[in-house]
């Protein structure tokens, strides 16, 4: 089953930086509203103790009672309640809480200055002294007044003003802003991560790219050297160790067909001492020996000379391929049938190779099997082409030794045939330079299936 999530290093590097960065959003967020809604509470604290002093202080300036009446009933709004009564309308407790430490720091530090410090204080969040129900109730407000500060503040005759402080609550956290400012976020952390994630990771494509390329045809062109030094280097050593292969790979080829360049000389002169042999019948048998290393000689030099062929792709009906091998192997005197769809199958490869490696396989059906019915299947990844034959076929155990170079299973094939134990060789080596291979099966009904697999 396939997963959701794409395991692959990209998708784990855009994981760990979404949530990382979005738990540190979210952190710094609620860190800045605490420190915002405590600022504000600072500062409101500040401004209603300084209302406060203010107010007092006109209140023990006016000459008669009816003056500081007036002057509390203009003054009393609904952000700072006044209320002069003859008593405190608060007992004379202190109130723990922040909200009440703020305010009672910024009275003392006023009050300080003129003398003052007997006031009381208290926090409410709703319940209220029936003064105050019966003054807001009057307006109207007491519904509305929530969270507050109650003050209570004696002047020098006797009287006292009574203050009641509303709390505004701070904005919430989870609000329409914080969500737009995630969505802004993670939108811009999504984009901007992706783009260097995938500048980050497709060197590694690349490298898996031409690790598979390499594994099909040494000569594939080397990587780019090119992006962030480490890359660079990386690339380098990967082309370094392309070329270290192909230097290996031609080196061995060009031995190869060296030695079998230079046997050709002593078998010559071999077969010219051999017409000197007086005894007929070994003479016959040191000329079929000969005949046999010639062959074998022969073999090498065209399986080096194909190997040192860079022959260009080019794209190609299969099936067309493959009627004209069978046509030719018809006018040759074997049966051959070919099973295939009349539209064109067409195939990326390199054309000679590819026929090469398709006329060895039927060759083989023909000459171990009497006929060959060749059949083609394709899906959506690869085109399958089917040689079976009705010879004895091999043993299970045998038939990937079939493929080693000058490997004859004369268990499973007639000597008499002829051949060099190349044929299997150079078809598999020709399937996998085009990304395929060649597998061989024996058939329930009796025979051999060759059967080569392309990939689109």
């Amino acid at each position: 089953m396939k997963p959701l999530i794409p395991d692959t290093i990209a998708t784990r590097t855009l994981l760990v930086l979404i949530v990382g960065l979005t738990l540190s959003h979210v952190l710094s967020i609620a860190l800045y509203f605490t420190d915002r809604s405590s600022a504000l509470l600072f500062t409101g604290g500040e401004h209603v103790a300084e209302r406060i002093a203010t107010l007092s202080q006109l209140a023990e300036s006016t000459a008669t009672p009816d003056e500081r009446q007036r002057i509390v009933e203009i003054a009393d709004s609904t952000k700072l309640h006044i209320l002069s009564t003859g008593d405190g309308v608060i007992d004379d407790q202190l109130n723990d809480g922040w909200q009440a430490g703020v305010l009672r720091g910024a009275l003392a530090s006023h009050f300080n200055s003129n003398g003052k410090q007997d006031f009381r204080l208290v926090y409410t969040e709703g319940a209220l002294p029936k003064a105050w129900r019966e003054h807001l109730n009057r307006d109207h407000e007491a519904a509305a007044l929530g969270e507050a500060l109650l003050v209570s503040l004696p002047l020098r005759d006797g009287s006292w003003l009574n203050f009641a402080a509303p709390i505004q609550s701070p904005e919430p956290f989870w609000s329409l802003r914080f969500a737009l400012s995630m969505v802004v976020m993670l939108s811009a952390v999504a984009i901007l991560s992706t783009l260097v994630v995938h500048h980050l990771t497709r060197p590694l494509g690349a490298f898996a790219r031409a690790a598979q390329r390499l594994g099909v045809d040494v000569k594939a062109p080397p990587l780019p050297e090119t992006g962030p030094a480490e890359v660079r280097q990386a690339a380098q050593a990967f082309n370094d160790m392309q070329e270290r292969l192909r230097r290996f790979i031609e080196d061995r080829t060009q031995m190869l067909a060296a030695i079998s360049h230079d046997l050709g000389t002593p078998i010559t002169r071999l077969r010219l001492r051999a017409e000197f042999v007086d005894d007929e019948q070994q003479q016959k048998k040191m000329l079929a020996d000969l005949d046999d290393m010639e062959r074998m000689v022969a073999s090498a030099l065209s399986f080096a000379r194909d190997e040192a062929t860079s022959e260009p792709h080019a794209m190609v009906d299969l099936r067309s391929i493959l009627q004209r091998i069978c046509d030719d192997m018809t006018d040759a005197g074997y049966r051959v049938d070919l099973t295939a769809a009349r539209e064109p199958i067409p195939l990326g490869c390199r054309p000679v190779a590819l026929r090469r490696a398709l006329t060895n396989l039927v060759e083989n059906a023909v000459k171990y099997g009497g006929q060959a019915q060749v059949s083609i299947a394709e899906t959506d990844d690869n085109v399958v082409v089917r040689i079976d034959d009705d010879g004895p076929g091999i043993q299970d155990d045998l038939q990937e030794a079939a493929f080693k170079p000058f490997r004859r299973l004369e268990g499973s094939r007639s000597r008499e045939t002829g051949g060099t134990g190349l044929g299997l060789t150079v078809s598999r080596t020709i399937a996998r330079a085009h990304g395929g291979d060649v597998y061989l099966k024996n058939r329930s009904q009796g025979g051999l299936r060759a059967e080569v697999k392309l990939p689109r």
